[in-house]
């Protein structure tokens, strides 16, 4: 017999924000890929529609069974999603020069967005186990430094750079949240600013270099580099307050936006609906976030408490990522915006994270 109580504690109020920056998201998919496009793309519609079913009826399998789970299969999760890294890296579909896809049938997977899931489950299962309120020193820290850095140099040799550093960021979160002593801290963070010429001289190629250099002049080069930036800054200022209407945005009708449907596609929602209606997106957002942590520190488990917090940091760095990206205020470096980017790995990659939450949320009552 099921326990009554999983249906008292079941998180509502996380589905429901959950279907709403969903709806937003189709709603605003549409318009990118429909509104007077001179050839509209249906299809990329559908296919989402169809991620959408996927990535729900995946949410649902999250909620049957217990989370903790998870920690016990970590370990062969992350193994099997480096295997895919490793496939992929050797047999994947090259596009736009780069081997990012698993062609699996009719359906084209990305390892990537998987393996941050995986990344996140490691590691909270390493840190519930030996969290201590002194911290953990740098001997501590080296099992999660290679845990992390195996993804991280698989995922950067596709290439795939904003997903490589999306990766370090939530490990970073993750770390920083169950604590370092202060002297390891310190030496991380020298560490951390001695590597920056480095990795600027022998690891940045060409193209991601101007990708940062344009973020401070992107004027520089209007037809090149400074393009995205610059038609996407354009777009989002003339929606001005409250928009030119749904399917109305020149911008994305007449072309000028490039990926409007993909890394672009918050200017798309601005010129339709304005600051008001981007301001009502990024509100939903923090509130997403904020209920979020809610559940990880109302959570007295602490696998999982760190693995909620895990996930609160990936929804929260692809989030801040992506607007600063739109905005000009971060480099181009192709993170999509959670529930509302076009991507069929990415959606079902945040949905399984949202199951995640709400699993952990409706079986707090078994630490009370």
């Amino acid at each position: 017999m099921v326990d009554r109580r999983y249906f008292t504690y079941f998180d509502w109020g996380l589905l429901a924000l959950t279907f709403l920056l969903g709806l937003v998201g189709l709603m605003t998919l549409y318009s990118a890929v429909m509104a007077g496009v001179p050839t509209p793309q249906k299809a990329l519609f559908i296919k989402q529609l169809i991620w959408y079913g996927i990535g729900l009826a995946a949410m649902l399998v999250c909620l049957l069974f217990n989370y903790k789970l998870l920690e016990r299969w970590g370990l062969v999760i992350y193994a099997i999603c480096i295997l895919m890294l490793v496939w992929v890296m050797f047999f994947g579909k090259y596009v736009g020069g780069s081997r990012r896809w698993l062609i699996m049938g009719p359906v084209s997977l990305q390892p990537s967005e998987l393996v941050k899931i995986a990344v996140i489950i490691v590691l909270a299962r390493y840190y519930a186990k030996y969290v201590s309120s002194r911290g953990f020193s740098l001997r501590d820290l080296q099992i999660p430094a290679v845990l992390t850095l195996i993804p991280f140099i698989l995922i950067l040799r596709q290439p795939d750079l904003g997903t490589a550093g999306l990766v370090v960021l939530i490990a970073a979160t993750m770390t920083l949240f169950v604590k370092i002593e202060q002297r390891s801290l310190i030496l991380l963070i020298g560490s951390a600013v001695v590597m920056i010429f480095p990795v600027w001289f022998f690891v940045l190629k060409d193209y991601q270099k101007q990708r940062i250099l344009t973020l401070f002049n992107p004027e520089g080069d209007p037809l090149g580099t400074g393009y995205h930036i610059i038609q996407s800054k354009i777009a989002i200022g003339s929606g001005f307050l409250t928009g030119k209407g749904f399917l109305q945005g020149t911008q994305n009708a007449l072309s000028f936006l490039p990926e409007q449907h993909t890394d672009f596609i918050f200017s798309v929602l601005a010129e339709e609906w304005g600051f008001v209606g981007a301001f009502i997106l990024i509100l939903a957002f923090l509130v997403f976030l904020f209920w979020s942590l809610n559940i990880a520190f109302g959570c007295r488990d602490p696998f999982g408490t760190i693995l909620a917090v895990g996930i609160t940091a990936m929804i929260a760095w692809q989030f801040v990522i992506n607007i600063g990206m739109v905005m000009g205020l971060m480099p181009v470096v192709g993170v999509p915006l959670p529930f509302i980017s076009y991507g069929g790995s990415s959606l079902l990659t945040t949905l399984i994270c949202v199951g995640i939450l709400m699993n952990i949320s409706m079986r707090r009552f078994m630490f009370e």
